[in-house]
């Protein structure tokens, strides 16, 4: 496949999976980088915004935003450190773990749900394309 081909496709792909997204978590008053904040939180439990940050490939300050919106909807909440009171932690609410429960609101598992129809063998070969592509472009960065 040419290159402008690959380039074509990669661009048509995250459209498709943008659109998927916004719908999906729209339903729900989420927008994708807070359903992505959340589904971190989720799995890995409470930490710093600069690791969340880390985490999710964005900014301190885009993510201190979210987390200041995903706040006022009571589905995050700050935590000041016991041990160190310098440092505040970000924690998912029990009212995002009811959400989770009834709904697909986890970004992976979602994202999961949407390759459910796709053999085995397809999902394996994207993801190692997916991964070659990853490496080339970090390659291309240093």
């Amino acid at each position: 496949m040419a290159q402008p081909d690959i380039f074509m496709s990669y661009l048509r792909v995250t459209q498709h999976m943008s659109q998927q997204f916004r719908s999906h978590f729209g339903r729900m008053d989420l927008t994708f980088p807070q359903a992505l904040v959340l589904t971190v939180l989720g799995e890995e439990g409470p930490m710093p915004i600069s690791a969340l940050a880390e985490r999710t490939g964005s900014a301190n300050s885009t993510v201190s935003g979210i987390v200041d919106r995903l706040e006022k909807l009571g589905l995050a909440q700050r935590q000041r450190s016991e041990t160190d009171r310098r440092v505040i932690y970000v924690r998912a609410t029990d009212k995002y773990r009811a959400l989770r429960e009834k709904t697909a609101t986890d970004v992976t598992g979602y994202f999961s749900s949407l390759l459910s129809g796709m053999s085995e063998e397809d999902r394996t070969m994207i993801a190692a394309a997916f991964r070659k592509l990853d490496e080339a472009l970090a390659q291309a960065e240093r």
